[in-house]
């Protein structure tokens, strides 16, 4: 066989497994049988191992996995993936668009893009190799899922274009189609599996697999909707999505380029129809603003871009019958209705429950049992009954009556002025708030205990082993009642007796925000870490004194002053320091390059030659200066590129704040 021969056959090959993987994954209709399917695959590999110089990048034989991934490695972001601010109704996006006229004239587009319902992935790539794939996460760090999302038939492990940036990151979004998510869902419950309830949640646990041969076994496709670069390499969102197209990338060909907020209604309107043609999900529409420059002018909050918005469609409605309402009892002693339905089909997936949310929601809608009730998807994910059919209602029917003790330990629930939710105050023997307040405190935003899982705590619970959060350092003494637990071998064992030992390094604000403390999120807890520096002290604080920590009000105050004041908390706090757990804010020292910029504020705008944005905020932090978000009287630079928005030179010259260069900068800091 000639060398051109063996080409045409191997390209003809790859084009011909990538049709039939397309017609089984997302038609669900096969045009071959696996056998010969198979065959095919093992014939292309063969010539792949004999002509490697023609093997194509992305061949099918590559997309069968890696080895297994013990624990996916934490990545922070090059840039943060932020999420976006989220509306339902025309005129938020008309008030949208009047902001963005206020602030850079009328001379701008939008793009639109489909909103797919799946998960975020970032790829990053060097020298035109897939370097690293990672999740969202927290939207500054996420895990590090290369192998899996290399089985992804659409993704590039290599580019062969030469226009490309040295260093860059695609981002977009993981699924997978209806006729997949269906196919294998009836696979799962003919194994005796649990169903998916949707294709979302499908793909996001597929990605999470520890093993990328079973993720190959997964049909999962993608979309990609962003570039990012260290330099400006397009001047408009446009024309990177058309890069990425070249490159190959799969870039939806539903996405538009739109002159004014009347093309952008016309095009959610089409889709809010359309969508339902889809061969996936799509629970909304992206707008952004087109021109990099002007996104830059728009800027920022702290959670989301100023340039940017999702419209999300509303969720379908169905009629079905309440039948009975359960109550379950969460960590915090919160006490929360679920109403039991008659099986209903609701936007694609079986609906059995939804939530009532609280005594008020139950009192709002007047339910009755039998009552024949509207249930929606709230922002097409948590069923929610909306209201009642009073038509339908039957003569006598009971009705339902918020209980007034704890359903799960019989004490009398309270309600706290102001609050809508009951809760059981009997934090310390009330089984679900033993359990949930254990699982909260080794879970990964909290001491993230490895070897830990929600189960084996309640397993734990359940055999006595543990009662209170310090009993998890003395289960290292109780290891022969230990391998009594079903599937909990001398390796399980060991493993997590390590995660608990290694625990003990975590800083204070991760301790504090693990002991669950009513009101008392991850970031309220760094802000009283820091505020109070060590558990004693925040212990001992007046209300006046917590209240006059940033972002702590008097609710959140109130919370902590009624928590240390129970002694059974306090034994707990005295029992973990006495197993070395960290109570003290461990004081770190910044080195600067030099204390030039010392008391200078700085605003920056505009785009650059010879430096990004980012590496000027550096520069300037580094040095002592410090960057605000706008301008006022009290600036002393603002530093302006090129295409700097004309509303914030207008402000600095108004406001007589002197104007420097990227020169000028250089210039203060030799």
């Amino acid at each position: 066989m000639s060398q051109s021969s063996v080409q045409d056959t191997m390209d003809a090959l790859v084009k011909e497994l990538n049709q039939h993987s397309y017609n089984y994954y997302v038609l669900a209709m096969p045009t071959i049988a696996d056998y010969e399917f198979d065959k095919k695959l093992e014939e292309l590999s063969r010539l792949e191992k004999e002509h490697p110089g023609f093997a194509d990048p992305d061949s099918p034989t590559l997309k069968v996995g890696g080895d297994i991934t013990k624990n996916f490695v934490t990545v922070k972001h090059r840039w943060p993936m932020l999420s976006l601010g989220n509306t339902y109704n025309e005129q938020d996006l008309r008030d949208f668009d009047e902001r963005i006229k206020k602030a850079i004239g009328d001379n701008f587009e939008y793009v639109c893009e489909l909103k797919f319902d799946g998960l975020s992935i970032s790829l990053s790539y060097q020298d035109n190799q897939l370097l690293r794939a990672v999740t969202r996460g927290d939207g500054t760090k996420g895990d590090e899922v290369t192998s899996n999302v290399k089985t992804i038939s659409n993704i590039p492990h290599h580019l062969k274009k030469a226009d490309t940036p040295p260093l860059f990151e695609v981002r977009g979004e993981i699924f997978m189609h209806r006729a997949a998510f269906e196919r294998l869902n009836r696979e799962r419950e003919e194994l005796g599996d649990i169903p998916y309830a949707n294709p979302r949640n499908f793909a996001s646990g597929t990605i999470k697999m520890q093993d990328p041969k079973e993720v190959s076994k997964r049909p999962l496709d993608a979309f990609f909707y962003s570039l990012n670069t260290e330099k400006e390499h397009y001047k408009t969102h446009w024309e990177s999505l058309q890069a990425l197209k070249t490159w190959g990338f799969h870039v939806s060909e539903h996405t538009r380029l739109s002159g004014s907020i009347e093309e952008v209604l016309e095009f959610i309107h089409h889709w809010e129809k359309e969508r339902f043609k889809l061969t996936y999900d799509i629970d909304g529409i992206v707008i952004k603003v087109n021109s990099f420059t002007q996104q830059q002018e728009l800027g920022f909050t702290a959670k989301s871009p100023r340039w940017a918005i999702s419209y999300k469609y509303k969720a379908e409605e169905v009629e079905t019958l309440l039948e009975r309402v359960s109550y379950q009892v969460g960590r915090t002693g919160a006490v929360t209705p679920v109403a039991n339905l008659k099986p209903v089909l609701l936007a694609g997936t079986t609906v059995k429950r939804a939530t009532l949310h609280n005594a008020n929601e139950i009192e709002r809608l007047d339910l009755h049992f039998g009552d024949s009730v509207f249930v929606e998807k709230g922002g097409e994910i948590i069923p929610k009954i909306m209201n009642v059919n009073l038509e339908k209602r039957k003569p006598g029917a009971e009705k339902v009556i918020y209980p007034l003790n704890c359903p799960e330990c019989g004490t009398l629930l309270i309600r706290k002025e102001g609050e809508v939710a009951f809760y059981c105050p009997n934090d310390e023997a009330c089984p679900p708030q033993i359990v949930g307040k254990i699982q909260h405190f080794i879970s990964r935003k909290a001491m993230n205990i490895d070897g830990l899982g929600d189960e084996t705590i309640e397993s734990f619970y359940q055999k006595g082993l543990v009662n209170h959060i310090s009993d998890l350092y003395v289960l290292k003494d109780k290891a022969e009642s230990l391998k009594t637990i079903e599937r909990f071998g001398e390796r399980s064992i060991e493993n997590m007796l390590k995660g608990i030992e290694l625990s003990k390094q975590m800083p204070f604000e991760k301790v504090l925000f693990g002991l669950g403390i009513r009101y008392v999120g991850e970031t309220v807890a760094r802000k009283l870490a820091l505020g109070t520096r060590n558990i004693d002290n925040l212990a001992a604080a007046s209300l006046e004194e917590l209240t006059a920590i940033d972002e702590i009000g008097e609710r959140i105050a109130e919370s902590i002053i009624e928590y240390f004041g129970n002694p059974a908390h306090m034994e707990q706090i005295n029992l973990l320091k006495s197993h070395g757990l960290q109570f003290e804010v461990v004081n770190t020292v910044i080195t600067l390059e030099s204390n030039k910029l010392t008391g200078k504020t700085f605003v920056i705008s505009g785009v650059f030659e010879n430096h990004s944005r980012e590496e000027l905020k550096e520069m300037i932090e580094n040095n002592g200066g410090k960057i605000l978000s706008s301008i006022s009287a009290k600036l002393n630079y603002l530093l302006a590129g090129d295409n700097m928005g004309p509303s914030k030179l207008e402000k600095a010259q108004k406001l007589n704040v002197p104007l420097i260069s990227e020169e000028d900068l250089i210039e203060l800091l030799k």
